[in-house]
């Protein structure tokens, strides 16, 4: 949202300056290690298969596909595996999964399908609400599959 602030001020210069200035100096996890700091391997070695979920916001907002599978795909032990349809909304969408319940989790449930299908162990996302939301579902379907976020993948060591 840092980044969208600026529209917040469409009339008022000094608000919506100060507003692209602090977001210039925001970044998204990813996007900050691999465009900016221009690193993709940060040492992470976690042993097992891993698969990328693309939350809504960053893919479609701030436009981010390669950089955290460029990162997935340099953990040591780590083995990367796309997930077919990682691009879909996984159904939470924040007040939309309260909105519209059934609808919200036959979405998730289509997202957990398609990670099983993976046969990967973890299914990597960078967006919280997505990651609570589909783990929710797998625990309910007592699915060993386990949803991380990107940094636990990214400092973990063993």
């Amino acid at each position: 949202m840092v980044k969208h602030f600026h529209e917040l001020f469409p009339t008022d210069k000094k608000w919506r300056d100060r507003a692209e200035k602090i977001a210039e100096k925001t970044h998204e996890l990813s996007s900050f290690l691999v465009n900016v700091l221009k690193v993709e391997n940060v040492g992470a070695k976690l042993s097992g298969k891993v698969t990328w979920h693309d939350a809504c916001h960053a893919l479609r907002d701030l436009g981010l596909k390669t950089e955290p599978r460029k990162l997935l795909q340099k953990v040591e032990e780590a083995e990367f595996v796309e997930l077919n349809g990682s691009d879909e909304c996984c159904g939470f969408g924040g007040t939309f999964a309260t909105k519209f319940p059934m609808i919200s989790t036959a979405m998730g449930e289509v997202k957990c399908a398609s990670a099983r299908d993976t046969t990967a162990e973890y299914m990597v996302s960078a967006d919280s609400s997505c990651l609570m939301h589909l783990q929710g579902l797998l625990t309910a379907q007592k699915q060993p599959l386990k949803t991380i976020h990107i940094a636990e993948v990214l400092t973990a060591r063993a």
